[in-house]
């Protein structure tokens, strides 16, 4: 049987089976998906326990017939309706608003599960109160024994915004022999499969709706940790990522959104000591990244690099409150997982490819 509450203008939530009594609520958000969801919702159905999860889709104002796909063909799966394409970040934050249980799982709408894949991130939870993000072992969808880009086996920084993970260090990502087996805290978690604690989730703000999308993950992760949570990565659990079925590799507004957010980032979340040297230093890794990207032949990702700097620079006054929130609540000011020498440096000029070289 399918209920629909109406919510407020924004949004409708039909629920199909779904109570509040259970723990787990997996929230695949979907924009124009169909395909994606026809191919990757039933092992995420079938792997899902129902006695305990929930599975629901956010639809972010989709123009194609995503929802009457789902209604017709995934009756057990409960619809969060959104009026627009609110982005990554705010159509996560839209659907949260109708969630209560303990956890929430975002997952990514191109993600293959595998049975028992959200028992070790939910039992680690479970046994630390203070651990609020949790990721399973990311694998891609189409090379299987290889890591996947977003995420691997969890997500590490250096000091000037460039991310990595235990099994793929910039471009380079290593074929999985079983070497990142081990649980490990991280500074940030994946957004294609989070784990987060809801409550925790709804105090700290969210996702920022700013972003759009790419790299709010991140951010939100590396607040939490200032705040003296931990993120941990569960290998036990394995998941298949296609990655990068939302934008173009290559796409020009991938790049202003990666590097317009990163700069952002650093900004919102960055020691004062750190903020002028790390942006400084940016400056130049900046242009020498359009400068790669002119010789390159890629003129509009050139582009992009220099439009983003100019956009983060727009933003930059508005962001001076959420700036000092972030710095006043900051209760752990030196954070292991944010390695404190440069990542280009060690992957150009010293030849460190793999995370277990770094």
């Amino acid at each position: 049987m399918t209920h629909t509450i109406e919510t407020n203008n924004n949004y409708q939530l039909s629920i199909v089976n779904c109570q509040l009594k259970k723990r787990v609520a997996v929230v695949i958000l979907n924009w124009n998906g169909r395909e994606l969801m026809e191919k990757f919702l039933p092992s995420v159905v079938a792997y899902t326990p129902g006695e305990w999860a929930d599975v629901i889709v956010a639809d972010n104002g989709s123009t194609d017939d995503s929802v009457e796909m789902l209604k017709a063909k995934f009756p057990t799966v409960g619809v969060i309706l959104l009026d627009k394409n609110y982005g990554f970040a705010e159509g996560y934050n839209q659907a949260l608003k109708q969630i209560g249980h303990e956890y929430t799982v975002l997952l990514n709408s191109d993600v293959e599960v595998t049975p028992g894949w959200l028992d070790a991130p939910v039992a680690a939870m479970d046994a630390d109160p203070d651990i609020a993000c949790a990721q399973p072992k990311i694998r891609a969808e189409r090379n299987k024994d290889y890591f996947e880009y977003a995420g691997a086996a969890g997500g590490f920084m250096d000091r000037y915004g460039y991310p990595y993970c235990r099994g793929r260090v910039l471009h380079v990502v290593e074929k999985d022999l079983g070497q990142y087996d081990t649980p490990a805290d991280l500074l940030w978690a994946t957004g294609a499969c989070l784990f987060v604690r809801t409550a925790v989730y709804k105090e700290a703000g969210g996702l920022d709706a700013g972003f759009f999308a790419h790299q709010e993950e991140i951010d939100m992760c590396w607040r939490l940790r200032s705040r003296g949570y931990r993120l941990v990565c569960t290998p036990a659990s394995v998941i298949y990522h296609v990655g990068g079925a939302t934008l173009n590799v290559e796409s020009p507004r991938k790049t202003f959104l990666n590097f317009r957010n990163n700069l952002l980032m650093l900004y919102k979340n960055l020691p004062e000591k750190d903020l002028k040297h790390v942006m400084r230093t940016r400056f130049w890794l900046d242009y020498i990244a359009a400068a790669k990207f002119l010789l390159s032949g890629h003129l509009p990702n050139a582009r992009a690099v220099y439009e983003a700097r100019k956009a983060f620079y727009e933003l930059k006054p508005s962001y001076e409150p959420v700036r000092r929130e972030n710095l006043a609540k900051t209760k752990l000011a030196d954070i292991p997982e944010l390695r404190k020498g440069s990542l280009i440096a060690a992957f150009y000029l010293q030849g460190k490819k793999k995370f277990t070289e770094l």
